[in-house]
């Protein structure tokens, strides 16, 4: 736990918390996240950490906040993710500078909405095949773009058409939040322990111990026709759940504790046994849920959802 003092005798306790809004994230579903967690972590006998789809980190923030990893694998398909928490674990000081001047920038600017689409013309002409994998400080600007689109788009999407442009219209914000230095400081200390990767979730077998807890939040399976998971340009399908379950099941006999989420399909359609068919040999929860990114405010309510644990 980090203390930082802000006047003569009053102090503050920070916590790292998710730097990006996302949707799907877990911030809302932390308390019943934590209620499921294994007793081992909870005795700290967890030493190792893998999440093969972080997102926007909400899981690991809070498991950090509370736990001691020794190491801890974070995994994403999506390049730019991968770039912004390298940035923030490499040159937190440098990217917040980077979004001092954005943050300025968009406070004086007279027309917002134009300056928000010249950022997100800059955004999209970087490089979309580019390896996140290999850093470099070129990736400062690129990662403060990520946050500062984030932080001033419709609803705190993040969505890109098929050639992988970032394609959200801007959001209807007078002051909104571009930098919020101590909590990126809070996330930079937490990634310390962290190797940060743009990997497909099956290289999580690749560091599983006897002494791993893994949390797998993949993209949801639609529960219906609007549902949204396009946070990448890669199709999360069936045959890619199955794939996901095959690792879970191989992780399992390498010993490794796991949690997985996904959505429950008999909010539909109660004959949808899909995960209940998938996941027979292991643990089913179904949990209540609100999501609160979602373009029809009518989305916002509760729904069922799912926690798969094998413990």
């Amino acid at each position: 736990m980090n203390i930082a003092l802000i006047s003569n005798e009053s102090y503050l306790e920070y916590y790292a918390k998710p730097v990006l809004k996302w949707a799907g994230g877990k911030g809302m579903l932390l308390p019943q996240i934590t209620k499921h967690l294994p007793t081992k972590l909870k005795f700290g006998a967890i030493k190792r950490y893998i999440e093969p789809f972080v997102g926007g980190g909400a899981v690991f923030f809070e498991l950090a906040n509370n736990y001691n990893f020794e190491d801890a694998y974070l995994f994403d398909i999506n390049p730019e993710l991968v770039i912004l928490y390298n940035v923030i674990k490499n040159n937190v000081e440098d990217l917040i500078a980077e979004l001092s001047v954005l943050q300025q920038s968009y406070i004086i600017a007279q027309d917002k909405n134009v300056f928000y689409y010249a950022l997100r013309d800059e955004y999209n002409q970087f490089d979309k095949n580019v390896d996140a994998n290999k850093y470099t400080t070129d990736f400062i600007r690129r990662a403060a773009l990520t946050v500062c689109l984030n932080r001033t788009c419709f609803n705190g999407l993040f969505r890109v058409n098929s050639k992988g442009l970032f394609n959200v219209p801007v959001g209807k914000y007078k002051n909104p939040r571009i930098l919020d230095e101590n909590n990126l400081r809070e996330v930079s200390k937490a990634l310390q322990c962290a190797t940060i990767l743009q990997t497909d979730f099956a290289s999580a077998l690749d560091y599983v111990n006897s002494d791993t807890f893994i949390y797998y939040d993949p993209p949801y399976r639609p529960i219906n026709a609007s549902s949204f998971n396009s946070y990448a340009v890669s199709e999360f399908n069936d045959d890619e759940q199955k794939r996901l379950k095959n690792i879970f099941a191989k992780a399992d006999k390498l010993g490794a504790l796991q949690m997985l989420s996904n959505s429950d399909p008999t909010n539909s359609n109660p004959k949808d046994m899909f995960f209940d068919g998938l996941y027979r040999d292991y643990k089913i929860h179904r949990i209540w849920a609100k999501r609160m990114i979602n373009a029809d405010p009518n989305g916002r309510d509760g729904v069922r959802e799912l926690l798969i644990t094998n413990y």
